[in-house]
């Protein structure tokens, strides 16, 4: 009877453990339960976490949100205090008014100095006029000298109204090269001040950009993660302030790659999700990660050294999920699911 006894529980231990077996066997699709259907529960949300930064440093004046707000794109998040920025903002802005300022200065430097160049050469005619007398005059007492009609005296006085009138006219000359080269200057001394100008307004538009970056607004409607910023808190130019997570959301399931082969974008893609009590999503696989995951890391494996071990690689697979699914606004980045591909797909 004992060895009966002892007989059934030898049976029963192996059916336990080839039952055991066999579950585990059909819970991997191992053969001879391997069928089309490719599992992994190597899969995860995904999102765009984007981290907020200041881009430049100063005290908080401002937390208008909280943890976990949802907010729109624009909304205010953080305000700096501005003062330091604004004072800047009226210095760049004088720093402009002044290289103006200079510009128009030479302008009318310029209008002055053509004005001075026709003065200039008016006085050449001038010049030319008043010798043309003073030679006429001179040639006129020459022949009266020749005829013993006129004295000496009058001879060195027209000689000498002759050379005045050439000396003026060399002079009346020479104003007229100063005043071109007056112009010459002052327009030159213009792309300098013109430099100068847009040297200011661009210094002018940097301070504006820093008084807009002491406002830290949402780049995109979504929701935020904890916030980091408190009033009265000093901050750096790339402080982490808070998170923001937008609407957009796909799942990354890293396949090994024993299972891709039948797997193409554009397949029905079932998964489920471990925080919703195992609730059913659907989607579609979009694309296939270039390269394995292992590629991607830090320190890249090397098999050209010392042992190797083959170990089945797994590449990482993009998997939208299809709009429109209740409890799909669940689905908030990090989440482990288990996905279904069946590879039989046409």
């Amino acid at each position: 009877m004992t060895r009966i006894f002892r007989s059934l529980a030898t049976y029963l231990t192996l059916a336990f453990g080839i039952a055991g077996i066999a579950a585990l066997l059909f819970a991997w699709d191992l053969p001879p339960f391997d069928g089309s259907v490719e599992r992994t529960d190597d899969a995860y949300v995904q999102g765009q976490v984007t981290l907020l930064s200041p881009q430049l440093s100063a005290l908080v004046a401002e937390v208008s949100v909280t943890d976990f707000q949802t907010v729109r794109e624009g909304d205010l998040l953080v305000r700096l205090d501005d003062r330091i920025y604004r004072q800047q903002l009226a210095q760049a802005q004088a720093s402009l008014d002044a290289a103006k300022a200079a510009l128009d200065a030479n302008a009318q430097a310029q209008k002055t100095a053509k004005a001075n160049i026709s003065s200039a050469e008016a006085g050449i005619e001038s010049a030319e006029a008043s010798l043309e007398n003073a030679r006429s005059q001179w040639e006129r007492t020459e022949r009266l000298s020749a005829r013993e009609l006129s004295t000496g005296t009058d001879m060195d006085k027209a000689r000498a109204t002759l050379d005045q009138a050439k000396a003026a006219l060399a002079q009346a000359r020479a104003k007229v090269d100063v005043a071109r080269q007056a112009l010459q200057t002052t327009v030159v001394n213009r792309r300098s001040l013109e430099a100068n100008v847009a040297a200011a307004d661009a210094a002018r538009a940097l301070a504006e950009i820093n008084l807009e970056n002491t406002r830290i607004t949402a780049p995109r409607d979504g929701t935020l993660g904890q916030v980091k910023a408190h009033q009265g808190q000093y901050v750096t130019a790339g402080s982490q302030l808070v998170a923001l997570v937008p609407d957009t959301r796909w799942i990354i399931a890293n396949y090994k790659e024993t299972q891709l082969n039948g797997l193409k974008p554009g397949q029905k893609v079932t998964f489920t999700v471990d925080a919703l009590n195992g609730e059913t999503f659907t989607g579609h696989i979009e694309r296939f990660s270039p390269a394995s995951g292992s590629q991607f890391s830090v320190i890249t494996p090397d098999n050209a050294t010392g042992n190797f071990t083959k170990v089945a690689q797994r590449v990482p697979v993009r998997i939208a999920i299809d709009p429109g699914q209740t409890d799909a606004d669940k689905l908030v980045p990090g989440l482990s699911v288990v996905t279904r591909v069946d590879a039989s797909q046409s």
